[in-house]
């Protein structure tokens, strides 16, 4: 077993594949309902209307998201093997689950505060630096974005309450 691996399957290869081929499949049907909205036939003498080539990008994931789900569904008991094993998919939910609050965060404290705080958590909780360091490098980090990205590059990025505080917003 490699390392940090519980032993224990938290999910098998059938299980995954149909829940991946059910995501697919629904982001397919997502596409090409949009796309019918917009329309997917051929304008004369324009060409394509722009659902056009969305439509068939759906219809293509969709075929292939029915047909991973149909092969999932074929696997036999004794080749269904551990997809993940329980620790590590703790390892993945380590780094996944922090991003995603770093994800749902931004839009309401500001890029800046977020990563300076996404960066410090990791620095501190996984790589397990001194204070000092986690504070001087996830703030220089941000100065750093600040300067680059927003200073000289004027590239609009989103703001919170605490770049308000300093003019910034």
């Amino acid at each position: 077993m490699s390392e940090g691996s519980g032993g224990r399957a938290a999910l098998k290869v059938k299980a995954a594949e149909l829940i991946v081929g059910g995501l697919f499949l629904a982001l397919g049907l997502i596409v090409i309902a949009d796309s019918v909205r917009l329309g997917t036939g051929w304008e004369e003498p324009y060409g394509p209307r722009p659902g056009y080539f969305p439509f068939y990008v759906g219809l293509i994931i969709s075929v292939a998201a029915v047909a991973t789900m149909l092969r999932a569904l074929t696997i036999r008991p004794e080749k269904n093997r551990p997809f993940v094993e329980l620790g590590q998919l703790k390892l993945v939910l380590a780094v996944l689950v922090p991003t995603a609050i770093y994800a749902a965060v931004v839009a309401w404290l500001g890029i800046f505060v977020s990563s300076a705080l996404f960066i410090a958590f990791f620095m501190r909780w996984l790589g397990k630096y001194a204070w000092w360091k986690v504070v001087a490098v996830s703030l220089g980090a941000v100065v750093a974005f600040y300067l680059i990205f927003d200073a000289w590059f004027q590239v609009p990025l989103p703001k919170g309450p605490v770049e308000a505080l300093f003019g910034i917003a």
